[in-house]
């Protein structure tokens, strides 16, 4: 009797591992949700994730996803169960910007240490997390207006290659209000990163986060809960642009997300 109810339980136990359900769309830059036991554990990107007591948890694919990927569920048992799935790679546009100051392009060395202690100060406000599930309910547009930059594109500044851009532009004039696009806490508050000027980052839970870069005027503090459409922030041209707009950027964690598809169909286009 003791060996059949050893063999029942060592079954129990390692079964654990193979219930895992993940909903979404496997594309660079999406959102996902997935679902397994509590009582596992889930790897990915070499990452302990959150999961919820009802077994549930969200991760991002970040714009250079491979079109290969793997998700590690490991039981109480310390079995290790690999999944592997297919992820939709995304052809970027190339966008091309006259007009930069020069010392946005290529900076003078006085500034690196600045430019190295606000990126650090972004990097730990996104590190920054909250078991809360604000984003659970989708996003709304921050504001609205013409969408002037895309996610992922490759950005050229008078003529010199640069690093992708990673969030949606939208143009507005300077003093219009950006809202809340889902509720969550403020992070950080900047009045003027060299790069992005007015910067400010929202946590919406378990690792993703909205930044807003390019304000004129923050309206809120750091330790702020916020509601959904809460005004946050005026539109502002501070920072490395050429005229006034507002860069809203989505992550989990390191990975940077496409915002236009944590939207409804008809907030992703044109207003």
């Amino acid at each position: 009797m003791r060996i059949l109810i050893f063999f029942v339980y060592l079954f129990s136990v390692s079964s654990v591992a193979s219930d895992l359900q993940i909903s979404g769309e496997w594309i660079q830059g999406g959102l996902l949700k997935g679902k397994t036991s509590p009582a596992n554990k889930v790897i990915i990107f070499d990452r302990d994730v959150y999961v919820s007591e009802q077994g549930e948890f969200v991760f991002g694919l970040g714009r250079d996803t491979p079109n290969k990927f793997k998700i590690s569920v490991k039981a109480p048992s310390k079995e290790v169960q690999d999944y592997f799935y297919d992820v939709k790679q995304r052809q970027y546009p190339t966008q091309k910007i006259e007009g930069v100051a020069k010392k946005y392009v290529a900076p003078p060395k006085e500034v690196t240490r600045r430019i190295q202690t606000e990126a650090a100060q972004v990097k730990a406000a996104r590190k920054q997390f909250s078991t809360h599930d604000f984003f659970t309910v989708g996003f709304k547009l921050p504001l609205k207006g013409p969408i002037t930059g895309v996610y992922g594109s490759q950005r050229v500044f008078n003529g010199v290659p640069k690093r992708p851009h990673y969030g949606l532009d939208i143009a507005g004039p300077v003093g219009a209000v950006v809202k809340a696009p889902a509720a969550g806490i403020v992070r950080l508050v900047h009045e003027d990163m060299y790069y992005s000027g007015g910067t400010l980052i929202i946590d919406h839970g378990q690792g993703i986060s909205s930044t807003f870069i390019h304000l004129s005027k923050i309206l809120v503090s750091e330790g702020d809960m916020i509601d959904v459409l809460e005004p946050i922030a005026e539109v502002g041209a501070t920072g490395r642009v050429t005229g006034p707009h507002l860069d809203w950027r989505i992550n989990w964690f390191n990975q940077r997300l496409d915002p236009a598809l944590l939207l409804p169909s008809s907030d992703s286009k044109s207003q």
